[in-house]
This record gives C-alpha cells, structure tokens and sequence, in this order.
C-alpha cells in the first residue's frame, strides 16, 4: 500500500504525480509513483503515458544532477489519444518533483502520520516550496511564508495564488476502511495478505499468539488476546468486522457483540446457510434486532465463486470488501465527513 510513500530511496528520485484528469483516464487525480535514473516504484498507469512519465523524470534527475540550481518541477499536459495514441481520450496533467531536503523532510512525516489526514503542498513555479499541512491547515513540515489557502473539498487539484503562482494540492488522507478481523487461520492469513495492498487499516484478532506470521503488513495491527468481545466494544464507529475464527461458540459471542451495536459498517460471517440459520435462531431468542441480524452476510464472499482454496475465499472476500467500502467512501465524501484520525499501532 502507497509504495511511493513507503520506499525511502537510496538514490536522488522524482515524485510524479496525476493532478488533473479531464475525461477518461488511467488513474484518477492523487495517483503517484517515483522514478529514479534506472526504475520506477508504484505506478500512474497508462502505458505510454507511464514510459513518457518515466522519460520527464529522468530528464530531470540529469539536469538536476549538472545544475542543482535549475528547475525543481514542473507540469505536463498528456493528451492521451492524439499525442500518446491511447484509447482512452481523456487528457491528463502530470506534476513533477525533485524529491530535495524539504520535500523528502515531508514525505518522513508523512509515512510518521498515515493514520491522519494531510495534506501536501508543493510550488511548481518560482522558487522550491514544500509544505505538509493538517487537516486543519497548520504546517507540520516545510517553511512558506505565504501560500493559497486549500479547498478542502477538492481531491488532488492545481490552484493558483494571488500572483499567479501555480501549487500542488494533494491531499493524503488516512484510510477510511477500518476492519476487525478476527481469526488467525489459513483464509485470515490469505486476507490479511491482500489487504496488505489496500488503502485500509486492519486489527487482526486471535487469542493464540503462535498463529500469527512473522511478517505483518504495516496496516495490520495484530492483537493477542483472550477477550476479544472488549475489542468490538472500542472499534470505531462505522468500522467493518469480519468473523471466522476456530471456534463457533467464539464466532457466536462475537456476532451477538457486534450486532449489539447500532454503527456497524458492515459485519461478515464465514460459513453455510445452515450456519447462518443456526446463528439467526439463537440471536433472535436473545432478543437481538432482527434488522441488524438481517444485515449479517453469511455466506460471505460475491456471488459465483464457489472455490474454496484460502486464496480463493480472500479474492472472494476482499472483492466484497472493497464494494462495501468504496460505497462508503463516496457517501462520506457527499456529506463532508470529519477528518479522520485513527489510533496508531502498538
């Protein structure tokens, strides 16, 4: 997740990134990647339009690296079907940056603060300026002694200030998919490996501290612990749970204590229809809502895919996952929800 921001480069690199998208196009606007003189990490897609990226940035590191002095980044305007000859006919603006000592100083507090909303603000014209601001607007790291004030309810955009000068606005935004996974087996492990590439943040529960890998993604938090049910008591409001552990009593302790709560996200069980009925009956005699118990996904996973290999089930799951929450992201994003600020890990 976000390997632009997570690689610390060993050599001199350039941040890229889609600032304006107008029609169709590859990767929407906040789509970055670095490029250094012999690879490349993450990607803008397109193609052409990435090989052509890939050739402004080197262009830049040669002529930084024979005039410190000379231009620090720059915009450019791609039209993608009759300059690159792609099909997808939208036209796209790519800002450039030599990643200096400011902007590399706000990328280290970026990766500090990916559980908080931020954002980054770079000049394009005149002299170098790298900023990174809260979501309340307050500098964090960099220096500017004047520069525009963001509109917040914009993505990635170019604006101008009252000179004409022309500045990235980039907003890093902490994830606004949260889940609670609980169950360290082979299908837990499969999911948490491919959520490990997703712009989300997970809690990964078991009380037996020998099932967990050695090898944790940095959005998974592990928790070790013999009452899981206190965990569903202190998730977030809005956040997603997903049960499967080794043990149907367990699994049915944790269902009745998430479906207790009224700001469930979304809530996923593994197992049959018969399971489901089982569970259905035995919530229902305690007196649990039958809206919220309606809401329950059991089976869990999208439709169609039957295969049950652990790797099968988590592209089953993690589809299913992500539907729920890019449904969520766009109803956050038309109610202008609160910045974000999730606890870090332990």
């Amino acid at each position: 997740m976000n390997e632009w921001l997570t690689t610390v480069m060993a050599e001199p690199a350039v941040l890229v990134t889609v600032a304006i998208v107008e029609g169709p196009g590859p990767r929407e606007p906040g789509a970055r990647m670095l490029v250094t003189a012999t690879g490349q990490v993450d990607t803008i897609g397109g193609g052409h339009l990435e090989m052509c990226a890939v050739d402004v940035g080197r262009s830049m590191l040669k002529s930084a690296a024979k005039s410190p002095d000379g231009v620090h980044a720059r915009l450019e305007r791609y039209a993608l079907g009759p300059t690159l000859g792609q099909c997808c006919g939208g036209v796209v603006h790519l800002a450039f940056e030599l990643i200096d000592a400011p902007l590399a100083e706000v990328m280290a507090s970026l990766r500090k603060r990916w559980r908080e909303d931020s954002w980054r603000l770079s000049a394009i014209d005149g002299a170098p300026v790298s900023l990174l601001l809260d979501a309340d607007g307050t500098i964090l790291a960099g220096a500017g002694e004047a520069f525009p004030i963001i509109n917040h309810q914009r993505g990635t955009h170019i604006l101008r200030d009252t000179a004409g000068r022309r500045w990235l606005a980039d907003p890093c935004l902490a994830p606004r998919a949260h889940l609670l996974l609980f169950g360290a087996g082979h299908v837990g492990a499969a999911i948490v490996r491919m959520l490990g590439e997703l712009p989300c943040t997970v809690i990964w529960i078991d009380e037996r501290e020998d099932m967990f890998p050695s090898a944790i993604p940095p959005n998974v938090t592990v928790e070790a612990t013999d009452a899981p049910e206190a965990l569903v008591a202190s998730a977030p409001a809005g956040a997603s749970y997903l049960v499967m552990t080794h043990s149907h009593a367990l699994d049915q302790r944790l269902s009745e204590a998430i479906l207790a709560r009224a700001d469930v996200g979304w809530f996923g069980l593994i197992g049959s229809k018969t399971k489901r009925v089982q569970f259905e009956r035995r919530m229902a005699a305690r007196g649990l809502p039958e809206d919220r118990i309606a809401a329950m996904v059991c089976p869990i996973g999208i439709a169609g895919i039957t295969n049950k290999l652990p790797a099968a089930i988590a592209a089953s799951v993690c589809a299913q996952l992500l539907t729920v929450w890019e449904a969520q992201q766009i109803a956050a994003l038309e109610t202008k929800a609160a910045p974000v600020r999730l606890a870090a890990s332990r």
